[in-house]
């Protein structure tokens, strides 16, 4: 889980670069800056994680789209948690912190599982 964590850091150091260079550099509209920021750290994230994360020498379109929705999971998870925590009176920060680390939980376990699941190591 710690290089998954890892990898899921420097794609935050991508989502950043790309969303800076795309809306103030380019001139992109942020919504539009920032939805291809998303995905370019997403597919940094697949990659870095295929082969280090889980020891796969071959990336998979199919893969890369079950990653992409798992991610989606992940946002939903982050979203709920953190509405939910500041609902209930947490503090905006430490409730983000929280909410990241439930994300990264439910990230982790259904790339193990289900992205990823009974393929470590293997040449697929």
């Amino acid at each position: 889980m710690l290089r998954f964590a890892v990898v899921g850091g420097a794609g935050t150091v991508v989502n950043t670069a790309a969303l800076y260079v795309l809306h103030r550099l380019l001139g992109v509209p942020l919504v539009a800056a920032s939805a291809v920021a998303v995905e370019l750290a997403v597919v940094h994230n697949y990659v870095f994680n295929n082969r280090w994360t889980f020891g796969m020498r071959v990336l998979s379109v199919r893969r890369l789209g079950k990653f992409n929705v798992s991610m989606l999971a992940g946002l939903a998870v982050n979203v709920l948690v953190l509405w939910a925590l500041v609902r209930g009176g947490v503090d905006l920060l430490p409730a983000n912190l929280l909410a990241i680390g439930a994300a990264l939980a439910v990230n982790y376990a259904s790339s193990a599982v289900w992205v990823w699941g009974g393929t470590q190591g293997s040449s697929r």
